[in-house]
């Protein structure tokens, strides 16, 4: 599918996405660790960190339990629609995560749940360089981790069709590294509709550190 046919997949399957996924769960409260740790980082200072959430879709999993001053971002005009009504405060931009329209080192994180996998695989290093560029010096990245290797349009899916691809688990550790995250550490947890998936924190690296993978 072309980036314009899977932007029209999200809006038609947008309000049913949000109604069978469960807001809770412990993919969830990995957002929660994400926070502590970013609250205990002296670049943020007093301040509120500032979080982009890419593929933040009606915003009930991720952005509602983000800092107050965080950002969605979604391909899905449909999807920004219903983040409105769930997270009133939050500043929602429509846009593709591979050309992010932020200024660099603009965000303490960037959190990406289910949602690097529906941009072809081909493209996913360019995706994580932009998350690198806005990101600055020690930001953190939490994002879902693909278990295998597939490209796929799933039909009958949410009433609708969407597509996915990802060229591995250990390939896109390898990307991780690659764009300049360290320290990339992988949890396993509950996802929206109910089935078991991995996860990948990092951080972004410093001048002369190496990426790292912890289990």
């Amino acid at each position: 599918m072309d980036r314009n046919a899977v932007r029209r997949a999200w809006d038609a399957v947008a309000e049913t996405y949000a109604a069978r996924r469960d807001p809770d769960g412990s993919d969830a409260a990995l957002i929660d660790d994400l926070c502590d740790a970013l609250a205990t980082d002296p670049a943020t200072g007093d301040r509120d960190p500032l979080v982009l959430d890419v593929g933040c879709g009606d915003g009930a999993r991720t952005l509602a339990n983000l800092p107050p001053s965080s950002v969605g971002l979604d391909v899905s005009r449909r999807g920004l629609e219903l983040a409105a009504d769930t997270v009133p405060d939050a500043r929602l931009v429509h846009g593709e995560m591979s050309a992010l329209p932020f200024a660099a080192d603009r965000f303490d994180a960037v959190t990406a749940y289910h949602a690097v996998f529906h941009v072809e695989r081909e493209r996913h290093p360019a995706v994580y360089a932009e998350f690198t560029r806005v990101l600055r010096p020690g930001g953190r990245l939490l994002m879902t981790l693909p278990s295998g290797r597939f490209e796929t349009v799933r039909r009958g899916w949410m009433g609708g069709e969407m597509f996915f691809s990802a060229p591995g688990r250990e390939r896109t550790l390898d990307q991780l590294r690659a764009a300049g995250f360290a320290d990339v550490e992988t949890r396993t947890a509950t996802d929206p509709l109910g089935s078991s998936t991995e996860f990948a924190f990092a951080r972004l690296a410093g001048e002369g550190e190496e990426g790292r993978t912890r289990p």
